[in-house]
């Protein structure tokens, strides 16, 4: 930004303070009028369930079982193409390999792969993972920003330029510019954060390491973000069970219902791309495991004694108000359709627990078992719950990079990083089944007026 442009901003700033009062004065809709016209805000009912706007085959998240006609709290499930993601992470442990690349394959056809299927499939990412030629230079690092969701859509907008065919949406083309991303997604946000560090840091040194073929995509992130490339096995094999869990999550989500209304229109892959990432950048989505990670270093800064006592009295005042960003949220409790347990976080939690032994973050862990537990509790009295309010897989997603030596700027990236794969999925599943553009109702609920002359008006 230059001077002229900081002037301009000095100089309008009182105008746009106080033409914003005027217009949040005009926006306000009186809260009786969505239950006059039984609106479903935020897509849900008044017991917070989803409204049903589609089907899909790719994912399902359960949190609810009907029993003897009862709707009843269950443990949480994730199944990805009716697989549960438990066992698939089980699988891949039980044979000491890396699953996401699999995961990918599995959302995106529908069923496993073969040995010799997972392995071409793996050999054409590898391919894909490399950025068209002078990408790096031309677009990277031209102009880099301190926000790598911001990077990571600017760089899939550019894309779109390079590539011969981007408009056509028929699926195989569509497919050709999933894997695409894919692959590169990872090195446009691990780039576009070296890239910050060098010219606006401290930092002074620039390296831009090339991807390793025969790396998994947890090992090439690792591999180009560290500048001596050197990482433990169990770093990448965590990394790696982070990506699986991220992939996908149901259709209703904010960032993949975003992918279904963008992809409805007839836009190109990259524009919708970018528009989901827009939806997973919001704190209340995609970066809600950074507020976690503030919520967890206040905690620490103003308690000597980790103590369950000492935390009980210190997650007490963050719930009434009177402590951290006094809005009496804890960050990473609760979800909207995970009731008893959020199974993603159950694998979180064990793979964080082997993590932390290796890093000698163990009297850390437990600070974070014993926040939960105690907010848990806390949070189910304050909303009259017979049973605790359960960690989400954001509560512990943080922790883990932490220990992975990840900065706070890639947390929200790494989501997207996982997540195109289900994006990817979801768009073809639109393209195929869709046939119309989404496009639900609002209620106008302005009066109607006469238009008055400008000379008649006060």
């Amino acid at each position: 930004m230059d001077f002229n442009e900081i002037n301009l901003i000095v100089k309008y700033s009182h105008t746009m303070s106080r033409m914003a009062a005027e217009l949040v004065k005009t926006d306000i809709i009186e809260p009786e009028l969505y239950e006059k016209y039984d609106v479903k805000r935020g897509l849900r009912d008044k017991n917070g369930k989803g409204v049903m706007c589609g089907l899909t085959e790719i994912s399902e998240v359960t949190g609810w079982a009907n029993v003897d006609g009862v709707r009843t709290p269950v443990p949480g499930v994730l199944c990805y193409r009716g697989y549960n993601v438990k066992d698939l992470i089980a699988n891949c442990e039980s044979e000491n390999r890396f699953g996401f690349e699999e995961t990918v394959y599995l959302l995106l056809f529908g069923y496993l792969p073969t040995k010799k299927q997972l392995d071409s499939f793996t050999s054409m990412l590898a391919d894909f993972r490399v950025l068209p030629r002078n990408f790096v230079r031309d677009v990277i690092m031209k102009s880099p920003c301190k926000d790598m969701m911001n990077m990571l859509a600017r760089c899939v907008l550019n894309l779109y330029s390079y590539d011969p065919d981007p408009d056509n949406v028929m699926v195989s083309n569509v497919l050709r510019q999933s894997l695409q991303l894919i692959a590169q997604f990872p090195m446009i946000a691990a780039y576009s954060h070296r890239v910050y560090k060098y010219y606006n840091t401290n930092d002074g040194s620039m390296y831009i390491h090339k991807p390793v073929a025969s790396y998994s995509t947890a090992q090439n992130i690792l591999h180009v973000l560290r500048k001596d490339n050197a990482f433990t096995d169990l770093e990448a094999k965590v990394l790696d069970i982070c990506l699986i869990l991220h992939a996908d999550h149901g259709g209703g989500n904010a960032s993949t219902f975003t992918t279904h209304l963008s992809t409805s229109t007839g836009t190109d892959t990259y524009s919708s791309v970018a528009a989901s990432l827009g939806s997973l950048k919001g704190p209340l989505h995609g970066g809600a495991n950074i507020k976690v990670c503030q919520m967890m270093e206040n905690i620490k800064e103003n308690l000597s004694d980790w103590s369950l006592p000492s935390v009980t009295d210190y997650v007490t005042k963050i719930i009434n108000k009177e402590a951290f960003d006094r809005t009496g949220l804890v960050y990473g409790m609760g979800h909207a359709v995970y009731t008893v347990s959020d199974p993603r976080m159950e694998v979180l939690k064990l793979y964080a627990g082997k993590l932390a032994v290796e890093k000698g973050k163990e009297s850390e862990f437990e600070l974070y078992n014993n926040v939960a537990t105690v907010a848990g509790e806390l949070l189910a009295q304050k909303k009259h719950l017979n049973k605790p309010i359960s960690p989400n897989v954001d509560f512990y997603s943080g922790f883990v990079y932490s220990m992975l030596n990840l900065p706070q700027s890639l947390y929200t990236p790494l989501f997207a990083i996982s997540r195109i794969a289900g994006w990817s999925a979801h768009r073809i599943e639109e393209l195929t089944n869709g046939g119309k553009i989404i496009r639900p109702a609002y209620q106008c609920v302005q009066p109607r007026r006469e238009y008055v002359p400008i000379k008649d008006r006060k």
